[in-house]
């Protein structure tokens, strides 16, 4: 006897011997296809002419397939729940209508009645028709077995008290395995499945928007010998052939800048980038983003640009520019606030940082309590007196803009402020969704940036940025002015789901071995 097989419980035992007497029968338990032509939700929505009755007796057949998700055997007949891609439909099967040629009442009799359990995919031929109480249910005229589950799903049990309060058992919570078993958590939470299909809508949403207005989506690599667009550490592999390094990437910015360069007026990538960083609630070291590049637009469009198509999004998913997260009602109704970076940290802490050299920032952090590491350049300390003190009180949508230059190489210098950037972050739900520039496109003045960066990395700072000759010979060529953004979907998803982590909006999020 196998590991295996001593390690098995007795449910999977007996499931097990069931699939052996399924084959005894001559019953494929995993046959190749079954052509439906229904799902749930398409029945209760067409139920008016699918219904079979006195006045309408010559309805068109539904079939259906799914798992068996409850089961009620009486005697001769039975009643289960076949659950589908789209929901749950009360199906009724009877021993005289399913039996065949081959098994006769046997496929009721041994096979529905014995050998199907909680799990099992069947397919159903019959028709629609409403219960006594009124539940609209499919009369099984037909029996199909698809697919024998060999270990049971978590089946919750619903108590009602003599208080009329209902208490469930059972039931699949633990995160730890409903992050670990998606594919359980999604058999057995049908609201987990709604959250994944809202991220998918929400994305195509923003698709169609960028479609409409003709900008072009493109992909960019992944695998990089250069890693750049943003300040973090990377994943590191290595490509035999060639006998180099190579990182996955950190931001496709570079690359869809140098696709400005070569003429497109805007482009767009859906893209999966990595950073080699600590799990929470809102990293992840896999995580999905868009950006967009138009030429000839600044931050300010793009300002305009972001809260409308957001503004949309809700309207879409929700029906309505409020969206519910946790306690509290965020309104993504235009326009959303514009606020100075360091007039907001003057709200929150009294101190003026615009214009204060680095000994002067180290000594305010410290003041303020906030830790920071000795490699540390204005711009971080700046960023560290941000996240710790504001960032997490911007719970309505707002823009914070005009970074100082030290905390943004890759961006235009601002017209009229002496120090700053054009850049914004959008801020929701006390974290940032979006990071967006009037993008520099001076190759001069961009190499004098990503020289200063190395000077940072040589410092001690790992996430600072690495100088891509490549890309500032492509501005070289000439870039013309530009708005960039990138918008963080999976923190976006959060909020247009109400999650309250980021591994709820993941199919799979990474997690620790077991």
């Amino acid at each position: 006897m196998s590991e295996q097989e001593l390690s098995l419980s007795e449910q999977e035992e007996i499931r097990r011997e069931k699939l052996q007497q399924l084959q005894e029968l001559g019953v494929n338990p995993y046959p190749y296809s079954f052509d439906a032509t229904h799902t749930s939700k398409q029945i209760l929505e067409q139920e008016d002419k699918l219904i079979r009755d006195e006045d309408n007796p010559d309805t068109d057949t539904v079939v259906i397939a799914g798992r068996v998700m409850t089961k009620r055997v009486m005697g001769k007949a039975a009643f289960f729940n076949l659950q589908d891609s789209e929901g749950t439909i009360q199906v009724y099967i009877r021993r005289d209508d399913v039996a065949t040629e081959e098994l006769g009442n046997d496929n009721y009799n041994k096979v529905f009645k014995k050998l199907v359990d909680i799990g099992d995919f069947v397919g159903i031929k019959g028709f629609v028709f409403k219960t006594r109480t009124e539940e609209t249910t499919v009369h099984a005229e037909e029996f199909h077995f698809l697919s024998k589950t060999i270990r049971p799903i978590p089946t919750p049990k619903e108590e009602t008290t003599e208080d009329g309060e209902t208490i469930v058992h059972d039931a699949f919570t633990d995160k730890e395995q409903r992050y670990r078993m998606r594919y359980v958590d999604l058999i057995v939470n049908p609201e987990v499945r709604k959250t994944f299909q809202q991220r998918t809508k929400m994305v195509q949403m923003m698709r169609n928007i960028m479609n409409e207005k003709g900008y072009l989506e493109v992909e960019t690599p992944i695998l990089q010998p250069i890693y750049g667009g943003a300040a973090a550490k990377p994943f590191v592999t290595h490509h035999n052939a060639l006998d180099m390094d190579l990182y996955l990437r950190i931001a496709n910015e570079l690359y869809l800048k140098r696709l400005i360069v070569g003429g497109y007026d805007g482009v767009y990538e859906f893209s999966k980038d990595f950073r080699n960083e600590g799990l929470s609630r809102f990293h992840n070291p896999e995580f999905t983003q868009v950006e967009l590049y138009v030429a000839y637009k600044d931050y300010n469009w793009m300002m305009e640009f972001t809260e409308n198509m957001l503004e949309k999004v809700a309207l879409e998913l929700h029906g309505s520019t409020k969206v519910q997260v946790g306690e509290n009602e965020i309104d993504f109704k235009t326009p959303w606030p514009r606020i100075p970076l360091f007039e907001a940290i003057e709200k929150e802490t009294g101190k003026d940082l615009y214009g204060k050299e680095v000994d002067e920032l180290r000594a305010i952090a410290k003041e303020l309590h906030v830790e920071i590491d000795e490699s540390f350049g204005a711009g971080k300390i700046i960023d560290e007196i941000f996240g710790e003190y504001v960032e997490g009180k911007l719970i309505q949508p707002t823009f914070i803009t005009d970074y100082p230059i030290e905390m943004s190489p890759l961006t235009k210098k601002h017209r009229s402020k002496e120090g700053l950037v054009e850049r914004f972050e959008a801020i929701c739900n006390g974290k940032e969704i979006a990071n967006a520039y009037t993008e520099l496109n001076d190759p001069i003045d961009q190499r004098e940036r990503l020289e200063e960066q190395s000077k940072l990395r040589a410092g001690g700072d790992d996430e600072a940025m690495t100088i891509d000759e490549d890309f500032i010979r492509a501005l070289e060529y000439g870039m013309p002015p530009t708005a960039g953004i990138g918008i963080g979907i999976d923190r976006l998803a959060m909020i247009m789901t109400n999650s309250d982590s980021i591994r709820d909006v993941l199919f799979f999020p990474q997690m620790k071995p077991e």
